[in-house]
């Protein structure tokens, strides 16, 4: 299925100064790898260039690349809004808006899957049907196969999790068996959507090229909404002077940057996903802290009179400008040196400027509408370390290990992501 889904080498050089592998490593390719001559390809484009110009309709975004951006919208709001739920109120009915957005982005990416495949299928003269891989008898894009399954896991883990609440009560950690199950299907819509965008994307040229390059940022800075909520738990204000935090924000963040900038071709990637990151976990913070709400459950030893939102969001703005400027100097060297030096420059920058901002997030001073550290779950107590603006505090040898384990998980999430950003500009299916 791979080699189907795939059409010929990397394509040749991006808009806006990004990379395009020739050999498995990141560096400049000299052709598609399609067979096509120089002089082939140039008419080739010319006329897809004069196709568009006489067609109005070749320059509009496909309404399957709509929907996918809408279904990772609907579950990233839903999630974010599920999490504050229980922080707020705590385990009520399955029906909350929160778990309706979640389910309601599975249906909307599960049914564009679905009519895909069946109009590819069954429709013998579809536009994509050159474009498709087969499975089991029926054709359709790669990405419309993988976000009908991920829609399907994600239906089933609502029974699932229904089931769990009322056998085992409130859950003690974010990723339970049932969310597990969740979050997978949750990945399988998103990166189906990812699909679908990049295989339009690395077809298109001109204006469509252009639109379509910014809702793939705008995808990324989803997916990567969807890695930091995922490891919520590690990141805790209050555990901002340890190794744990920057360890797990390794194993997230430089996989998605990295990816996403790789496959974009633009030359600020890396900082339009992290700044879209930042832009929703604040908005989203700044408007739930206005919403009224209270706690259904018990004990209480907070006053709650409003949602309480997440955290602020962890600062990669820093370190993504670190990565996109890295990037254009290390353009020509291959991977694994690649990977290096975007996994130090990426930790580095994120401690530096994440460190003496958590002191600040602690402080009294960040105890407003903006920050929002004084928003607290009903569920902590007066005594946890939170509310005493204490950090929790590691040893000198955990922390110096710690660190280097998330230098080395920086590294190899960098190599993932280069390589994962080298498959997509592949794809054509």
């Amino acid at each position: 299925m791979p080699g189907e889904a795939c059409g010929g080498e990397a394509s040749g050089a991006p808009e806006e100064g990004g990379e395009r592998g020739a050999d498995g490593d990141s560096g400049n390719s000299d052709g598609d790898g399609d067979g096509l001559g120089d002089g082939e390809r140039l008419r080739e484009n010319q006329g897809s260039l004069s196709r568009a110009a006489r067609d109005p309709r070749s320059s509009r975004v496909p309404w399957f690349v709509w929907s996918s951006l809408a279904s990772v919208t609907c579950i990233v709001v839903g999630l974010y809004c599920d999490i504050s739920w229980h922080l707020t109120v705590g385990r009520d009915t399955f029906w909350t808006p929160a778990h309706i957005a979640i389910q309601l982005g599975g249906i909307i990416g599960g049914l564009s899957g679905c009519v895909l495949i069946f109009s590819t299928t069954l429709g013998r003269g579809s536009a994509l049907r050159d474009r498709s891989i087969g499975v089991w008898g029926f054709r359709g894009p790669f990405g419309g196969f993988l976000a009908a399954w991920g829609a399907a896991t994600m239906v089933v883990s609502a029974p699932f999790d229904n089931w769990w609440h009322t056998a085992y009560g409130l859950d003690v950690t974010i990723l339970s068996p049932p969310h597990t199950v969740l979050v997978l299907g949750i990945l399988g819509v998103a990166v189906g959507g990812v699909l679908n965008v990049v295989a339009t994307l690395n077809r298109a040229s001109g204006e469509l090229r252009a639109r379509l390059a910014w809702i793939l940022l705008a995808i990324g800075a989803e997916i990567l909404v969807l890695g930091m909520i995922a490891i919520f738990e590690y990141t805790f204000r209050v555990q901002l002077h340890g190794a744990r935090s920057y360890r797990a924000i390794a194993i997230v963040a430089p996989l998605t940057l990295v990816a996403v900038a790789q496959v974009s071709g633009r030359r600020w990637s890396a900082t339009a996903v992290a700044g879209g990151y930042t832009l929703f976990m604040a908005a989203m913070l700044w408007i739930l802290a206005r919403v009224p709400a209270e706690p259904k459950l018990g004990p209480v030893y907070q006053a709650i009179t409003h949602f309480v939102p997440l955290n602020f969001p962890v600062l990669l703005v820093v370190p993504a400008v670190a990565i996109d400027v890295a990037r254009g100097r290390i353009a020509g060297w291959r991977r694994w040196p690649q990977a290096i030096a975007l996994g130090c420059v990426f930790l580095a920058a994120l401690v530096a400027v994440e460190w003496p901002f958590a002191s600040f997030l602690l402080s009294d001073a960040s105890h407003n509408w903006m920050f929002g550290t004084h928003y607290y779950p009903y569920f902590m107590p007066p005594t946890a370390l939170a509310v005493r603006g204490e950090f929790l505090v590691e040893t000198r040898g955990a922390l110096w290990s710690g660190m280097a384990e998330a230098a080395v998980a920086a590294v190899i999430t960098s190599w993932i992501g280069l390589a994962i950003g080298d498959a997509l500009q592949r794809i054509r299916r």
